[in-house]
């Protein structure tokens, strides 16, 4: 691991310091070059968007970009190291954001006192950007946060650690649903935490078909029921009418596990407590709630999911941020709605199921076959097709449900 640390230092500080940079897209050769990009020639695209705001996107980069915007205050899985520390991590959002769907991206910590001062920032420099990823951004302040974003800001924002992990969560858990032989409405689910993630992952399935009251919701005082007078609005959404009181009492006879949580909080004993042919995702990262060798050796029926890269059915928010931004950005979707989120949902579910072109399986030489099944039921972050098949979902969504500006994709659309 020291070997990998040092790595991982030298990758961010050669060749040079960082992960991203600012490319021209423009000549600046000669003085007709200079006169054009600046002064006089830039007071004719000013002139135009200052009598039609919407010509920003005809003059500017604003159509093609993504604020990465974060306080620190819920970094991976390190906690609240401040906004300063969340650098590299908001650069590696941009790095992803230009690697899978070539949006430019820009990173903005945020240093603040109250929700209302990072609110404010965030709503006063919005027009700048043609979208708003929020990250790394503790509960319940994250929900205040977005809530208050969507209604002031006139583009789309979009809180990844919350609607990201419940997108492809939810892909994930319907194909993985589908290959055990379960219906996801009549399927009993066990959540183990009850933050950012876990809240809008639970709702995001139920979105998709999960009925509340077969949803099991703990925190770090056990499963949270309507009896309790600890809990917030938030987690009060899941609160279920029940006498179990502990992640044994409600795990046996269980269809599904989501781990959203903190390492080894799930044990071989618990596992074996569950129905038949049970999911477990393990996301808790980088270290799952259980270790995939001892969840497999407990069940041999089991599909297992977690969010580690070194383990089958990763599951990964680049599966799913860059593509949604690319179809919002490109009909202007003036927000990303619940429509859209199903719509990337369901995109993702329908790839794993698609034969694996020979690139992927390129990709990733220590695999030998992706077919759907148990080992697949995920598409890797690096298919190519994502792109296409995410993006024109979301764009479509967006025009069907009323929030884009531009009203048809092209019949050629590639994302």
């Amino acid at each position: 691991m020291s070997d990998f640390r040092q790595q991982a230092l030298d990758y961010h500080e050669f060749p040079v310091p960082g992960k991203t940079a600012v490319c021209l897209t423009k000549s600046a050769e000669t003085s007709m070059d200079l006169a054009l990009a600046y002064s006089p020639g830039v007071a004719e695209p000013v002139r135009e968007i200052a009598a039609n705001p919407d010509n920003a996107y005809r003059y500017t980069a604003k159509g093609n970009t993504v604020a990465v915007i974060s306080n620190g205050t819920a970094i991976l899985g390190l906690g609240n190291l401040g906004p300063l520390a969340s650098k590299p991590v908001m650069e590696g959002k941009a790095l992803l954001f230009k690697r899978f769907a070539n949006i430019d991206s820009t990173d903005i910590e945020v240093k603040h006192r109250t929700p209302e001062e990072f609110i404010n920032t965030v709503e006063a420099i919005a027009d700048t950007f043609g979208g708003i990823n929020l990250e790394d951004i503790k509960a319940p302040e994250c929900f205040e946060i977005e809530k208050a974003l969507i209604e002031r800001c006139n583009v789309p924002v979009f809180h990844d650690d919350q609607h990201g992990t419940a997108i492809v969560t939810a892909a994930g858990m319907i194909n993985a649903l589908e290959i055990q032989g379960k219906k996801i409405e009549e399927s009993i689910f066990v959540c183990m935490g009850a933050g950012a993630a876990a809240i809008a992952c639970m709702t995001m399935l139920v979105k998709c078909g999960v009925q509340r009251e077969n949803v099991y919701m703990l925190d770090r005082k056990g499963v949270i029921h309507t009896r309790r007078d600890d809990i917030n609005e938030y987690k009060a959404l899941f609160a279920n009418n029940t006498d179990k009181r502990t992640l044994q009492d409600v795990i046996k006879g269980a269809d599904a596990f989501l781990g959203l949580s903190g390492p080894d909080v799930l044990s071989a004993e618990d596992i074996a407590l569950m129905a038949e042919n049970p999911v477990v995702f393990a996301c808790s990262n980088p270290d799952p709630e259980i270790k995939p060798e001892v969840a497999h050796e407990a069940r041999k029926d089991l599909i297992m999911g977690t969010g580690r890269s070194d383990y089958p059915n990763q599951v990964n928010n680049v599966l799913c941020f860059p593509f949604i931004f690319r179809g919002a950005l490109d009909v202007r979707a003036s927000q990303i709605n619940d429509e859209m989120k199903i719509a990337a949902v369901h995109a993702i579910a329908e790839l794993a199921k698609e034969e694996v072109p020979a690139s992927v399986l390129a990709a990733y030489p220590d695999v030998s076959e992706l077919k759907f099944g148990p080992q697949y039921v995920i598409p890797k972050p690096m298919d190519p097709r994502l792109l296409q098949n995410v993006a024109k979902a979301v764009a479509q969504a967006a025009i069907d449900s009323g929030v884009a500006a531009i009203q048809s994709l092209p019949e050629n659309y590639l994302g």
